[in-house]
């Protein structure tokens, strides 16, 4: 899609909208009236349905009590692997491949502490400078455990630029003393895809294994992971999916790797119909689950259920049509309307590259996005010069995101940002 064959009227906004095949879906959703949501990127909106089934939850507790595990609407005891199987197409993977458990970082420490073996020369990790600090923090920590200096043995890829990563400074750095690979999907600041297909097959050249973080790009971009032969992955529910903040998140086990024995175990890494045996020896599952450490937050489950369902529905490949669409037309917005700001757009121009939100950087990037919200525009900032705008292709409108360019003119044109100051807030 060429960015010249839009159109910068209002008019042209609403005739998108009208051809929007995904349109219905924003009715799920709770808008706020005289505000536009941008940072599904970081927190997705609460849909209706992903409320009902909450309620729903929370009634089979009310009515069944300790039976809830096995009864009623959504019996908890199979959840996670309900979950896990609902997920399973958003990520290209069988449904045993799939579990819904713990949370990012204690699913990361979960997955190294179970296929990081460091042996011979093979003892370092490789990973990279512009990745989320969680992953990073997790990885020294890790590498502690095992008597080594993070200093010495956490290698990070080092970006050209500040934006990016180049997939052949990645291979390059694809020695003989590194023993796992940890790197995001998509960059959380640039929003970069990362090529996990060549990635994968260079790593394994080598004897590699390798896994991702997949938090900002589940729900927004389809994945092959096991068609690519990818080891294993993580990431949060919360962000493109919908399932709420704190909402428990997901791992990915290559099913090439069951019965590998969970690095960290617990009682929900059994088999199902061994758990309750009270054995002093574990059983893990033949499957992802075996990756579960504890019980699994039910209440925070829940509201995953009803997200996946529209998800379902939705179709990823739909999904990812109207991101990539929605986000051409936002990126040409900024530079037709914004050319005179010192604006410069920071992710990738090709659809292949791009992940679901757009970063635009400015040097009073935290001063405009205050103003932003005060101007009812919910956006997020990035240290140290970066707004993300994330139009969500489930309930957002082309109109709004013409609305938000037109705020944004209006910002720099009368210098509203000049009254705030130039700094983050406590959550940026």
């Amino acid at each position: 899609m060429q960015l010249n064959t839009f159109k910068p009227t209002l008019e042209y906004a609403k005739q998108l909208d009208q051809e929007d095949s995904l349109s219905s879906f924003r009715d799920e959703f709770y808008l706020k009236p005289d505000s536009i949501y941008m940072d599904g990127n970081s927190l997705g909106l609460l849909s209706k349905r992903a409320e009902r089934r909450l309620i729903e939850v929370l009634n089979d507790w009310k009515e069944q009590g300790i039976d809830g595990w096995t009864q009623g609407k959504h019996p908890w005891f199979s959840l996670s692997e309900k979950l896990g199987e609902m997920s399973a197409p958003l990520v290209g993977a069988s449904s045993e491949e799939v579990i819904v458990t713990g949370s990012t970082t204690v699913n990361l420490h979960q997955l190294v502490a179970t296929f990081y073996n460091p042996k011979g020369t093979r003892t370092k990790i490789l990973a990279d400078e512009l990745t989320f600090p969680s992953d990073i923090y997790a990885l020294q920590s890790q590498l502690r455990t095992h008597g080594y200096s993070p200093d010495t043995h956490l290698i990070r890829v080092k970006s050209r630029d500040g934006r990016f990563l180049e997939e052949d400074d990645i291979i390059e750095a694809m020695t003989d003393e590194i023993a796992l690979i940890i790197l995001p999907t998509v960059l959380y600041r640039s929003g970069q895809i990362l090529d996990m297909e060549r990635l994968t097959a260079e790593a394994h050249k080598r004897g590699i294994l390798i896994g991702f973080d997949g938090c900002h790009s589940i729900g927004a971009i389809p994945h092959s992971f096991s068609k690519w032969d990818v080891d294993f992955a993580y990431w949060c529910n919360y962000k493109h999916l919908n399932g709420g903040p704190g909402c428990v998140g997901g791992l990915y086990v290559n099913k090439k790797h069951f019965g590998t024995a969970p690095g960290l175990a617990g009682w929900f890494s059994s088999k199902k119909e061994k758990q309750f045996d009270m054995e002093h020896t574990l059983t893990p599952a033949d499957s992802a689950g075996a990756y579960q450490i504890g019980t699994p937050h039910v209440l925070s489950l829940a509201p995953l259920i009803g997200s996946l369902e529209i998800f379902t529905e939705a179709g990823i490949d739909n999904i990812r049509a109207k991101s990539l669409k929605i986000n051409h037309y936002l990126m040409y917005l900024l530079e037709k309307e914004l050319s005179d700001f010192n604006f410069t757009l920071g992710s990738p121009r090709e659809d292949k590259k791009r992940g679901g939100h757009v970063s635009l950087e400015h040097k009073e990037a935290a001063r405009i996005c205050k103003a932003l919200k005060e101007n009812g525009i919910i956006p997020d900032f990035r240290a140290p010069n970066i707004i993300r705008l994330a139009p969500v292709a489930l309930y957002t409108s082309y109109t709004e995101v013409w609305e938000v360019v037109q705020t944004l003119k209006k910002i720099m044109n009368d210098k509203e940002y000049e009254k705030f100051k130039n700094e983050r807030e406590v959550v940026a």
